[in-house]
């Protein structure tokens, strides 16, 4: 017989998904809106241009912080989001699907700091695959 007392924490993932990148960013807790509006910060400064961000209908990134934040950005974000009635459009979840089951299946970290670092190299590898082969063409 096994006995532990657990103690759970939460890891939240936020991820964008473009053509040929994952971008990937953990918390430690719930996402909210200073989260979201983090990540839109990061995103926008590692890609420097425009973006056009298409959400699931999660309520924070709908909510007034996150609407006035992109409106300060003056077009530089554009937010679109899903019909909440086809949530197979949504490729994220394909995404963390694969990785929990595939990439962390197995994998019991001894604290939260070892599950984010590990779910970033697995995510790094998992980019490597989806990186188009350059042709010598």
């Amino acid at each position: 017989m096994i006995q532990y007392s657990f103690t759970w924490k939460q890891l939240s993932v936020i991820t964008g998904v473009s053509f040929w990148r994952i971008y990937f960013r953990p918390f430690p807790g719930t996402i909210r809106d200073p989260q979201c509006i983090e990540f839109l910060k990061a995103l926008k400064r590692q890609i420097g241009r425009k973006l056009l961000i298409i959400w699931d209908g999660l309520q924070v990134h709908k909510s007034r912080l996150v609407r006035q934040y992109v409106e300060a950005c003056n077009g530089e974000i554009q937010l679109e989001f899903l019909p909440a009635c086809v949530p197979k459009l949504n490729l994220v979840v394909y995404l963390f699907g694969h990785l929990k089951l595939h990439e962390l299946g197995s994998f019991c970290p001894r604290n939260i700091g070892e599950s984010s670092d590990y779910a970033r190299r697995r995510r790094r590898s998992m980019q490597r695959r989806l990186t188009p082969k350059k042709s010598n063409c």
